[in-house]
């Protein structure tokens, strides 16, 4: 259980980071960052946050 924690927090932390890296990249007028066109960055930031999402609804259903 503790590991589901600490891995739901750990990619909604780094979902966020994507997102924000890839939202101001754009907002400087820039399409890639580090080679990775923004909008991937993007989606798989938000890919980390639905699965950081599901992470925690596991544990709410395991714990009932």
């Amino acid at each position: 259980m503790k590991l589901f924690e600490v891995a739901a927090q750990i990619a909604a932390v780094l979902g966020i980071l994507a997102c924000i890296v890839a939202g101001l990249a754009r907002l400087a007028g820039s399409y890639y960052v580090a080679d990775y066109e923004g909008m991937t960055l993007f989606n798989a930031g938000v890919g980390l946050m639905v699965f950081s999402a599901l992470l925690k609804l596991e544990l709410l259903l395991r714990s009932r």
